[in-house]
């Protein structure tokens, strides 16, 4: 069992220029690593909060001493010289330090951290891959309880609720469950004499890779607001190895760099996460650019590439009704709208497609795309098990946008995604806006079987990173890519509207 040496923790900055924090962990065996952990400009109001300096005369307030310093200082001095039985009684452990329901007293991003290096260097101990180690710790949480830890009792409580989430109510929390936000007062890490880490299974759950999404063009937060929406992005459908999934994107991309310069004149200028930025006049028009740089690339839409939609409602939505720049309207108006997209392009995922808060909407929305494009949450979910409760309690959507930083621990989010799986969703394993050149990302979306991954585009190093790694995986493990989209079943569209 893996015994913490030393935690340190270095302010570094990510792919945007602000600030964010580097963790190392030193086990007693000698075996050492690093994990960078990303930050997110789109975010949900129910994540785990960011600790930030506030100074204004230093990062705009965004510096990240003082989580560095609760990584340096109080939990290297209460984690150094313990013996954890697992990534869960590590993760178990840094929530009870930190005592909050938010992980606003030491951070978010300095809990993570932790959470990170201490997987990484465990991997090292056992001498395995990372993608192999995470594999393990989903088998294990598996095995142990047949699912996610306290899912049982967060199942239970689902159907206790019904009548509660009927009337619009938050659900009751468990008090001794702390995927609500609460911790048991167990704490199952001890003070012992270090042992190696058994020997790990072998990773013969991983019998497939995800499905890449990837950013083709961006608007809201990610691009300077010149239109409402967030991303349009990509899915290589007819591709069978991550490889060649790579080969079609760029093409595509590069198609898109032509159209923007050719249409908009337009010098290649990305956003956040690589996208493309052209000033087009709605999203529809968006949409027939990105079916007509399919075609330019020699792929049929709806065939060889599809299209995925991050909506970002949330970001539009002001007292009870949505402004696309066209003409306001409400939650049912909107739903009617999302479904003529996928109606008139080959769309196959929509994510937040209604706001976070919109709850009254959602089922509607799922029962509007059902068999023709996934409805997928991310600021309605923020991977916190007791908002995945109510959604699947109220079939608000059916597939999981995973982001391991807005709940603060792996094992929350294995919680989440568990959660996720047991109702029958998919799930997206996802990076953030702003990110690093860390790849753990990669080995988390193989070894947890995400469904796709949402890395951002072909471009800029810290993205790169990320299918880099992909690549080197597939070399190790050549196994096929998730079989959707089923464009068939969907039926989607293959061409724009006349």
């Amino acid at each position: 069992m893996p015994k913490i040496k030393e935690l340190t923790a270095l302010e570094i900055l990510d792919s945007r220029g602000r600030p964010t924090v580097r963790a190392t962990c030193r086990l007693g065996s000698g075996a050492v690593a690093s994990a960078s952990v990303p930050s997110g400009a789109s975010t949900g109001a129910a994540e785990a909060l960011e600790l930030r300096d506030g100074d204004p005369h230093r990062y705009a307030g965004l510096g990240c001493r003082q989580a560095v310093g609760h990584v340096n200082g109080e939990i290297h001095r209460c984690l150094c010289g313990t013996v954890f039985d697992d990534q869960a009684s590590l993760d178990q452990s840094l929530i009870e330090l930190d005592g909050t329901a938010n992980k606003s007293r030491l951070g978010a991003n300095a809990i993570l951290s932790v959470s990170l290096a201490f997987a990484r260097a465990t991997a090292a101990e056992s001498e395995v891959p990372l993608y192999s180690h995470f594999a393990e710790m989903l088998g294990r949480c598996r095995g142990k309880m047949g699912q996610a830890p306290g899912l049982e009792v967060a199942s239970s409580r689902i159907r206790e609720n019904s009548e509660t989430f009927r009337e619009g109510r938050p659900p009751t929390p468990n008090p001794n469950s702390h995927e609500f936000g609460h911790s048991p007062s167990k704490n199952v890490a001890s003070k012992a004499p270090n042992a190696r880490a058994p020997e790990p299974a072998p990773c013969s759950a991983i019998r497939r890779f995800p499905r890449l999404t990837i950013n083709l063009f961006s608007g809201g937060k990610h691009a300077g607001q010149q239109l409402p929406i967030q991303d349009v992005l990509i899915v290589p459908a007819s591709p069978t190895t991550v490889a060649d999934s790579l080969v079609m994107a760029s093409a595509v991309y590069q198609a898109a760099v032509r159209l923007t310069a050719a249409k908009y004149g337009q010098r290649w200028l990305t956003a956040d996460e690589g996208g493309l930025g052209p000033p087009a006049r709605s999203p529809e028009e968006l949409f027939e650019d990105a079916v007509q740089c399919i075609r330019d690339a020699g792929f049929e839409p709806g065939r060889d590439v599809c299209l995925a939609v991050d909506v970002a409602s949330s970001h539009f939505y002001r007292d009870g009704r949505y402004d696309l720049r066209s003409q306001p309207c409400s939650g049912s108006e909107l739903i009617e709208r999302l479904c003529a997209w996928t109606r008139d392009f080959p769309i196959v995922s929509i994510e937040d497609g209604l706001a976070e808060d919109d709850w009254q909407h959602w089922p509607a929305l799922r029962e509007a795309l059902d068999g023709r494009a996934l409805v997928l949450g991310d600021d309605l979910l923020c991977t916190n098990p007791q908002r995945i409760a109510r959604a699947v309690q109220t079939r608000a959507c059916n597939a999981l946008l995973l982001k391991v930083n807005q709940i603060g621990t792996l094992s929350e989010a294995l919680h989440a995604y568990l959660l996720a799986r047991a109702a029958g969703w998919q799930v997206v394993v996802s990076v953030r806006s702003g990110d690093t050149e860390d790849d753990w990302f990669s080995d988390l979306a193989v070894g947890w079987s995400g469904d796709q991954t949402k890395a951002g585009s072909l471009t800029q190093s810290e993205r790169l990173a990320k299918y880099n790694r992909l690549l080197a995986i597939e070399a190790e493990l050549p196994l096929p890519i998730v079989d959707w989209p089923h464009v068939a079943e969907a039926g989607v569209r293959t061409a724009p509207p006349s």
